[in-house]
């Protein structure tokens, strides 16, 4: 694009936060190019508990508005989505000497009170002894509660809302950096680089969105932009093990500390324990691992709880990441708010730069809007707020009826597994048939690299969704990773490699 034809906005960051806005803005009308100097959802957007959810213990610290808005939030993306979002009930064990009962019940009247909740059922009380859900805990811990929140897959709710921007004309560039920009007058002006062929481009824009979440402020210090906000960086770490319990309900587990640990069903045959809170005091670049005393702290939370008791030698996979959150001077890593601040940055004859601090996977879509509220002096938009109701790529499923939907697609498909059936309907909605392209038999698919990995949908998320390495793939994109040995990952990645030379 030469720089007679500017783009609206320039977008740095492809996490969701950035994906998201990259979404609205286009389908209001406006140019846009995103540039994401790794994988879409590489770092903080694929490292979440895989949760939309309201935040039950942000009212401990009257953080009222924000669970209210992602309560909302939640019962709406559950419509947009349905195919990577699904209602997950909960189990809430408890124990006097963390909370008493009574702050637990009026918490969860609160909970269930704040916003509508018409798809999912009101919290209860429960006798753990006499319910299947009190099978796998302790005998000494004899009630509890229930309530429900939902589960998503977070990378994938970054890819679609990327795919849902390029649908609506955004150019979304991956494994491309922003080297530098600088305002010329009314424009910015950025030089970027594409990562493979190390070519540079000259681009200009009449704003930039900086939503480089966990590199929020290196952005600002290379732009030479001074913010009264601050971004306090929170590593949270998670553990996979084998299944720990039968059922598809989760538990949510209070510590002595105060801390919460979730144990989420996972994939089928896992379960997802996170997560932990620790102030990280090193440059986002230095990419965040579990350490022995997160590990330990995970599994002691679950031998707590369960009679299934788990070591560290019991963990299958893990995965860390590091949480941009808004610096409230909360002394606590687990108290720093969850909610987002917007910074406008412009003064008059000046374009525009918005930064974007702290928020959590739930309120995405909203920090979007409030973003195009922020913008609009600066833009004439074709239309107004409208990710409400339109849904994500895939997601366009009759009422929202996942099961409904699956049926029909199975019958489509007799030549996949039910596993592999499963997973891309899960994975891709209503465009799975795409993925298949007219297949008719397992043959048509091409290779199978394995676990229902085919050359077919490789090509796919090559083509259509930004994929460039196995990890993209096989842990991004699909999950497929925790099945893979380290020859079949390699099988895959020398296809990539072969593929995209």
């Amino acid at each position: 694009m030469s720089a007679q034809t500017p783009y609206d906005l320039l977008i740095i960051g492809g996490g969701v936060n950035g994906t998201g806005i990259a979404r609205d803005a286009a389908g209001r009308g406006l140019k846009i190019l995103l540039v994401e100097k790794d994988d879409l959802a590489q770092h903080t957007s694929s490292a979440s508990t895989k949760l939309i959810h309201g935040g039950l213990r942000y009212l401990e610290y009257y953080e009222f508005r924000l669970v209210r808005e992602a309560l909302q939030e939640r019962e709406l993306l559950l419509n947009l989505a349905p195919h990577i979002i699904h209602p997950l009930k909960f189990v809430l064990p408890h124990r006097n000497a963390v909370r008493p009962a009574w702050m637990i019940r009026a918490g969860l009247f609160l909970y269930d009170h704040l916003a509508c909740h018409p798809k999912l059922p009101n919290a209860q009380q429960i006798a753990l002894q006499k319910s299947p859900y009190g099978q796998p805990l302790r005998s000494d811990i004899k009630k509890g509660f229930t309530y429900s929140d939902c589960a998503v897959d977070d990378s994938r709710l970054t890819v679609l809302n990327a795919k849902g921007a390029r649908n609506k004309g955004a150019d979304i560039r991956t494994q491309t950096t922003l080297l530098k920009a600088e305002r010329k007058d009314d424009l910015w002006e950025a030089t970027i680089q594409d990562n493979k062929t190390k070519t540079e481009s000259i681009i200009q824009a009449k704003a930039v969105v900086n939503a480089a979440g966990p590199w929020v402020a290196e952005i600002l210090k290379d732009l030479q932009i001074q913010s009264s906000m601050n971004v306090r960086l929170v590593k949270g770490s998670h553990i996979v093990v084998k299944k720990l319990f039968d059922g598809s309900q989760a538990y949510i587990l209070q510590n002595a500390d105060k801390r919460i640990v979730f144990a989420i069903p996972y994939h089928d045959e896992f379960t997802l324990i996170g997560t932990t809170d620790i102030s990280w005091d090193q440059s986002p670049d230095a990419l965040p691992n579990i350490d022995q005393d997160e590990t330990k702290y995970l599994c002691e939370s679950i031998n707590n709880y369960f009679n299934k008791n788990i070591t560290p030698e019991d963990v299958i996979w893990d995965y860390s990441g590091v949480r941009p959150l808004y610096d409230d001077a909360s002394s606590n890593a687990s108290a720093v708010t969850r909610d987002y601040h917007l910074d406008l940055n412009q003064t008059a004859g000046k374009a525009p730069l918005l930064s974007i601090f702290g928020g959590k996977i739930t309120t995405y879509r909203r920090l979007a809007e409030h973003s195009m509220e922020q913008l609009a002096p600066f833009f004439q938009y074709n239309r107004k707020a409208w990710t409400a109701s339109e849904p994500l790529p895939g997601g366009n499923i009759t009422n929202g009826d996942f099961k409904l939907f699956y049926t029909n697609f199975r019958k489509s498909v007799p030549f996949l597994d039910d596993l592999t059936a499963q997973r891309m309907a899960h994975a891709y909605g209503t465009d799975a048939l795409e993925v298949l392209n007219k297949a008719t038999s397992k043959e048509d698919l091409g290779t199978d690299f394995g676990h229902g990995l085919t050359q077919r949908e490789i090509d796919y998320l090559i083509e259509k969704e930004w994929a460039t390495t196995a990890d993209d793939i096989l842990w991004r994109r699909t999950k497929l990773g925790l099945y893979f040995s380290k020859d079949e990952f390699q099988a895959v990645q020398n296809y990539l490699t072969e593929k995209l030379q």
